[in-house]
Parts: structure tokens; sequence; C-alpha cells
């Protein structure tokens, strides 16, 4: 009987300290291949870098020996044959414990090891699309995924669109990238009871079959003609049906945030939930809406989309970067850059019942072919790959 993999796997993006309980997407997907890759037949050791070097203040797994900066300035100055994983196992409070097989960073934040690297790396959008980064960040991300891109033995990433831009802008070799969609968690499959979801709505001030939209307020996220879409719409459908925007303000979302407060105060049926961190609330909204809108301009994968699938919510969304690709067919696509396009797509997923019902239909059949579970084992074959070769 052979023994399992040892994996370690970087969990920094879903510490509690540093994120307050609200992952973003990279804390998702770290948090779901914690949750997921046991159940693929892997010992997974969670790691993290300990913020300004205390490891008292880790607490999803077990602090690496170095702070992050001090880890990658020993990788600039000390001998190529000083690696941070000879001392993982002293991280892992057993210093006799077995080396790693392969550690996984899930994020940019990857520095010399003694065992084979796989890297997740996203997107490319610090340099493929600079107005969309915040300028204080934009060459320090650059500059680490960069280095993450030439550290790593191999590369995930979540979409074929992705491949494109990694290979363009980071000079990953394509023979060294695999593709691996990402997945919707589990509770996103189980329609929740009325009874929750109608208390869930009414704390919120929502009706049920509103138009919805999940993301933090930045630039390349459009939600700007997503609202002008909506205001757009013919008044009797306005007062029917909400738009209801769930995310945090990002970079640059001072306008739209001013947009968005003055469609209030005019009396628009608008309602943002910028402070929304549970879970189970957010599983409710799902539940509760009409029509699931993702007019984003860019994106790697594109979760959200799969959690409206997986809720049975029917889809509009982009037909650029990965979504397409990610749908699969599944949701009425838009051009993201016309607002006229957008409306007349909610007015189809609010007024063609037929549409919906296809739309429906294909979401969750889709969505069955995105699950972590299987994300999970597409990455432990990838492992495998690597660990082969």
């Amino acid at each position: 009987m052979t023994s399992p993999l040892r994996v370690g796997l970087s969990v920094t993006t879903a510490e509690p300290l540093l994120t307050a309980g609200r992952l973003d997407g990279l804390g998702v997907y770290s948090r779901a291949l914690l949750d997921h890759l046991p159940g693929a037949g892997v010992e997974v050791q969670p790691l993290s870098f300990p913020p300004h070097g205390d490891a008292r203040k880790v607490q999803l797994g077990r602090a690496l020996p170095l702070s992050f900066p001090l880890a990658t300035l020993g990788d600039l100055i000390l001998p190529r044959s000083v690696h941070l994983s000879t001392q993982v196992a002293l991280a892992r409070g057993n210093p006799g414990a077995a080396p790693l097989d392969l550690f996984h960073a899930t994020d940019y934040r990857i520095v010399r090891m003694d065992c084979p690297v796989v890297a997740t790396l996203h997107d490319a959008l610090p340099i493929s699309h600079p107005e969309w980064a915040s300028p204080k960040l934009r060459k320090l991300k650059n500059w680490l995924q960069a280095k993450a891109a030439r550290k790593a033995q191999h590369v995930i990433t979540g979409s074929r669109f992705s491949i494109r831009e990694l290979v363009e802008h980071f000079g990953v070799d394509e023979n060294n990238i695999s593709v691996v969609h990402h997945g919707a968690a589990p509770q996103f499959f189980e329609p929740p009871p009325v009874a929750e979801r109608d208390i869930t709505l009414e704390q919120h001030g929502l009706r049920a079959g509103y138009f919805l939209f999940v993301g933090t307020l930045q630039p390349r996220k459009n939600v700007e003609r997503l609202l002008a879409a909506y205001l757009a719409l013919p008044p009797v459908l306005r007062a029917a049906r909400q738009l209801v925007i769930v995310g945090q303000p990002g970079w640059r979302s001072e306008e739209l945030v001013s947009r968005i407060k003055d469609a209030r105060q005019r009396g628009e049926n608008v309602v943002w939930l910028d402070q929304l961190t549970d879970e189970r609330h957010l599983r409710h909204l799902y539940a509760g809406a009409g029509a699931f809108i993702f007019p984003s301009l860019h994106e790697g994968f594109g979760l959200p989309l799969v959690e409206a699938f997986a809720a049975g919510v029917p889809v509009a969304c982009s037909g650029t970067t990965s979504l397409p690709e990610v749908a699969n067919g599944a949701a009425l696509e838009f051009d993201p850059l016309s607002v006229d396009d957008i409306t007349a797509a909610m007015t189809t997923l609010a007024r063609d019942d037929a549409a919906r019902a296809r739309c429906i239909a294909a979401g969750q059949r889709r969505a069955l072919e995105l699950t972590w579970d299987e994300a999970a084992r597409r990455t432990v074959a990838v492992y495998q790959a690597v660990l082969s070769h």
C-alpha cells in the first residue's frame, strides 16, 4: 500500500487574522483545496507565512519559519543551496516528520523550496490591464507573479483563457501549465429552507425575484454599466424587481458608490450590501434571486457564475475573457461594453419564462461539472504528473 502524497498547501490568503472572515477569490480557492484535497487521497499540511513573522498569529495552519518579505529577501541573497522548506518540518511541529513531497502555492507567495513547487496563478491582470490594478501594488504584484512563474515546476490556472495571458505576459512555457476549473461549494447545490431564506431577505429589505450581482466594487467588474442598464429598464419592471449589489467597495469605487447612493436617494429599487460576511446569508441571497447578472470585463475564472448555476438561478454574463468557457453555453451572454445589451439580457430573464427555464436547467447541469471535489481530483493529477517527471 503506497503512502499518500504529503503536500504543503499555502493558506495565507485564508488566514482569519488577514481576512477578517471575508475571503476573496484567492482565499476561497485556498480554503476549498484545504477542505477537499484529503478526499482525493492527499495528506495536506496547511502552511502560512506569519504576519510580521509572528507565528502565534497563524490560526488556520502551521506558521512557516519566516514572514514572506524575509523569506523573499533570503531567496535573493542566500546561496541557492539554502531552501525555506528545510525548516518546514519545524513548522509542522515535528522535526522528525517525513519531508513534503510537494508544495502548492495558491497565490504569488513562492520562495525557494527543496521539493517540487506547483503554483496557481489566476491571471496576469496587473500587466495585461494595468488600468484595472492599483498603482500602489501593480509593480510589486507584477514582480512577485513573474518570480512565482519562474520558480514553480508547474503552474495551475483556472481557464484556457488564462493560459494565453500567462504565456504572453509571464513567459510561462505552455507545456508547464494545466487548467483546473474551480468549483461551487457543496452548500450551493442544496436549496435552503424557504423560511430561513425569507428571514434573511427580510433582514436586508429584499423581495424574492431581484437581479443579483456578487463581487468587489472595482473598475473591471463593470458595475457602473450594470447600474445604468438597470435604470434603463421600464419603470414597471424596476418596481417589480430590485437590483441587489453584494460586495465591498474596492479600488477606484468612489464614483460608483456615489451613483448607487444617488439612485437610492431618488427612490430607485437598488440595494447595496457591502458588509455581508455570513456564507449562509449569501446562499440565501442566491436562492432568492430571480436572475444573476455578471457584467465583468475580465475574469480568470468567475466563481460567482458557478455559484449561481448551482443555486438554480438563471444567469446572464459577459461574453468575454474566461466567462464563455466557464458558462459553456449555460448563460445568456451579452456585450459588457453595451448598456443596451445588458438591459436586453435583464429584460429577457425577467420576462421570457422559456429562456429562464433553459438557463436554469443548463446552469444546473454545468454546475455538476464544476465542483470542488472534481477540482481536487484534477489538482492531485497535476501533482502526480509533476512528481513522475
